[in-house]
């Protein structure tokens, strides 16, 4: 009994493919998040300010406080849409 060999060009190619979708969607995904908190009405250079002082935060407790803030607009979300 042989064994199948396997296509390993075609296993890599495929794990490729699938990489390249999820960046897809996590980029769509990041957008749409942009859009739905109002965050698109700000100008670039602000956005990303916001975004890298966020990053760059080394207080606990503030990163709790943005956790909470986006967990209750993510409950009023799914409130609204189910409503």
């Amino acid at each position: 009994m042989m064994r199948k060999t396997r296509d390993y060009d075609a296993e890599l190619k495929a794990l490729g493919d699938k990489a390249r979708a999820l960046k897809v969607k996590k980029v769509q995904q990041l957008g749409e998040l942009v859009t739905s908190t109002g965050a698109d009405a700000l100008d670039l250079d602000t956005l990303a300010g916001a975004l890298l002082a966020a990053v760059e935060s080394a207080s606990t407790e503030e990163k709790e406080a943005w956790r909470a803030k986006g967990s209750a607009f993510f409950q009023r979300r799914g409130k609204k849409a189910r409503g």
